[in-house]
């Protein structure tokens, strides 16, 4: 698409006299730090960009795009001692003729700084040679040194418009290649950095949240910079892009406190890029990363990869859109299903919204039957052959090397199931069904029923008194954390609690884990059920998942030392603490709160459970908007770490995460306004399941 100004894309480029224009004062700029990283956020019309400075004895510059998912890093030699990075002037809006940037200052307390390695392309591969020190060949470039300003310029691979980065010493100066402080030992660079990628069109505040939206600024800020017509981005710096699932789950989580329109927007980008099968795409590649992976096949141009690799979005979309259909949309049901909406899976194609949900849930009835025609654990959805990851623990150990994970089996396949069902007897997807269609489509309720009733136990895990605290005071002692507290929580009862997943042979991987979540947001747990498994959940780690900072969400002291080694608290879905999880958990406890059919007991430990859950959420509130976190032990207390800041971490957390937003919508029940859960409450995602709605009175 950009052959016919190849050479005019890279004059631009390589002109030193291009003027710069700055745009107006922004309309979203803000600061952060994190552990190490110094955050800066700026959106104006065509900019948005996120500036990361790294402190310590490794520093970076880093400016992320959403536009392409496009960036521009500067690697620096390590430094004798750590040193700290000072932002004296906020990243300003630019654009410098066919490139949008930003343009910033920054001084740093060293005596010297040595250039290591900048990449210049998009951010996948910025993660890539911050992870693992490898990047394309192809996207390498040279720094020209003029003066006192060293800068690093490109054109895309395609000859579109490429990226630039220029640091100029305003503070010290040019030694040999070098950077050298001044006489007051510190060294001072302006920073400037562009992407010719094209920018993406702001969704504005005014559709994004109601007035039900919590009035927190710092969420609200992250939220407003992730959020876009043509999509929502799931965390900037190191994905600012589609990503199916976080779409989803932020949508839904968020749904008391979105606007329609932003609602549709989200659903609309997970169903324009579903397969032709109905399959939900995990992540799009593209900009740069696209360019490469298509010549890579013998393709010109920048076509999206879409990756289909996971198994639980595809579960997700149904009951997502049900919840949406039924609940806050319902007056928009109609119309906003036979909207044509464009295929990005299939560019020049335009398809009536309801046929692609169609489309999805025919994939989920498909992929459900076997299971609810005979129930057992070889007929459960499996992650994709050849694989180690298929649901939202996607690091190579999120799932304890098992293939069948709870959340989707006992939570997320009945959900979607069930959402078939659901818009099926509601004569909403009528026009959009074939007569096979309508046959498969009317056996969803048994098959729903089957994999409520059948699913859940297979992962059941249930441990002597004996046994369990056994394996609590080894893992406590080698974690250095103390005992006594999960142990008097146990008082000698056996430990029941659901497996992470199941192996090939279908034996539990029996890690604590705080998918319950999932089960109580799109599930109808019985009374027994709720007791058992929301109590192992609450005590405190490690014979749960509580600590004072949090939910953490992989507790493996009832597995094996190997296994035990790969969910530590420097592992991406270890012994952790995830924002949106412990969000997830918030919200099943509400809804399942506004039963009527709950035990006045029962009723008393979930409130009790809500309210110990909530204090462990203000307790973080600092870290809130993160990725995730993790934590250290001492003087007798669990304190908060920035995940990355460790040398052990095995990856780095977002400092704006589009799932981590949703306390804008999950709030404490006292504080939103609202009184705490009762029956008889209004409830998003309960259909006309009895639980929720045959109460007396």
């Amino acid at each position: 698409m950009f052959k016919n100004f190849r050479w005019a894309a890279a004059g631009v480029l390589l002109s030193l006299s291009v003027s710069s224009q700055a745009l107006a004062r922004p309309d979203l700029a803000y600061q952060l730090t994190e552990g190490q990283n110094l955050n800066a956020f700026v959106r104006e019309d065509t900019v948005a960009a996120h500036l990361l400075l790294r402190n310590g004895v490794d520093p970076r510059i880093l400016v992320a795009f959403p536009a392409g998912n496009s960036g521009v890093g500067l690697w620096f030699e390590p430094t004798a001692k750590p040193a700290t990075w000072r932002l004296d002037q906020p990243p300003k809006p630019l654009r410098r003729g066919a490139l949008n940037g930003v343009i910033a200052r920054a001084s740093l307390d060293a005596p010297r700084l040595v250039a290591k390695q900048a990449v210049l392309s998009n951010v996948r591969y910025l993660r890539d040679y911050q992870a693992v020190g490898r990047f394309p060949a192809e996207v390498a470039t040279k720094p020209k040194i003029q003066g006192d300003t060293l800068t690093w310029r490109r054109a895309r691979l395609d000859g579109g418009p490429g990226y630039a980065l220029t640091i100029r010493v305003i503070g010290g100066r040019i030694d040999q290649g070098a950077i050298v402080a001044g006489p007051d030992g510190r060294i001072a660079l302006e920073i400037t950095a562009l992407s010719g990628d094209t920018p993406l069109t702001p969704l504005p505040v005014g559709q994004l949240l109601d007035a039900q939206a919590a009035a927190d600024p710092g969420v609200r800020d992250a939220l407003a910079f992730l959020s876009y017509r043509e999509k929502f981005l799931a965390g900037s710096w190191r994905f600012n892009t589609y990503f199916g699932r976080d779409t989803l789950m932020s949508v839904r989580l968020l749904m008391p406190a979105l606007r329609p329109a932003a609602v549709e927007a989200g659903l609309n980008s997970v169903l324009a890029r579903l397969s032709p099968g109905g399959e939900v795409a995990h992540e799009e590649g593209i900009g740069e990363f696209a360019v490469v992976q298509n010549r890579k096949v013998g393709r010109d141009g920048d076509a999206a990869e879409l990756d289909y690799g996971m198994v639980d979005d595809d579960y997700m979309l149904g009951a997502v859109a049900a919840d949406y259909l039924q609940g806050p949309g319902q007056a928009r049901a109609r119309t906003w299903l036979a909207q044509p909406l464009a295929r990005e899976s299939q560019p020049g194609v335009r398809t009536p919204t309801g046929a692609m949900l169609v489309s999805n849930l025919r994939f989920v009835l498909n992929q459900g039957r076997g299971f609810a025609d005979a129930p057992s654990a070889r007929t459960l959805v499996s992650i994709k052959p050849g694989r180690m990851t298929g649901e939202w623990r996607d690091s190579n150990e999120g799932l304890g090397r098992g293939i069948y994970p709870y959340n989707v089996n006992a939570a997320l396949v009945p959900a979607a199931i069930e959402a078939a069902d659901r818009l099926f007897r509601a004569g909403l997807l009528d026009p959009y069904l074939s007569a096979e269609d309508r046959a498969l489509f009317a056996d969803a309720g048994r098959m729903a029923q089957v994999w409520r009733a059948r699913a859940p136990p297979l992962f059941r895990v249930e441990l002597p008194a004996a046994e369990a605290a056994v394996s609590i005071r080894s893992y406590a002692d080698s974690l250095g954390v103390p005992a006594a507290p999960a142990l008097k929580a146990l008082a000698g009862r056996a430990l029941v609690f659901h497996a992470l997943s199941l192996d090939a042979t279908g034996k539990p991987v029996p890690i604590v884990n705080s998918d319950e979540g999932f089960a109580l947001l799109f599930g109808h747990p019985s009374a027994a059920d709720l007791d058992t498994y929301v109590t192992a959940t609450m005590r405190p780690f490690p014979a749960g998942l509580m600590t004072d900072v949090g939910l953490v969400v992989a507790n493996a002291a009832f597995a094996d030392r190997e296994t035990q080694a790969r969910f530590t608290p420097a592992a991406y879905h270890g012994a952790v603490v995830w924002s949106w999880q412990q969000a997830l958990l918030a919200a099943g406890l509400e809804r399942q709160l506004a039963r009527c059919d709950l035990p006045a007991p029962l009723r008393a430990k979930l409130v009790a459970a809500q309210a110990e859950l909530w204090r462990a959420i203000r307790a973080t509130r600092a870290v809130q908007s993160s990725e995730l976190w993790s934590w250290a032990f001492r003087n007798g207390r669990y304190e908060v770490v920035p995940f990355g800041a460790g040398k052990a971490d095995v990856d780095e957390s977002n400092a704006a995460q589009l799932w981590s937003t949703v306390y804008l919508a999950v709030r404490p029940p006292l504080e939103s306004g609202r009184p705490a859960a009762k029956a008889n409450q209004p409830v998003i995602g309960v259909g006309a399941a009895p639980e929720w709605n045959r109460c007396p009175g």
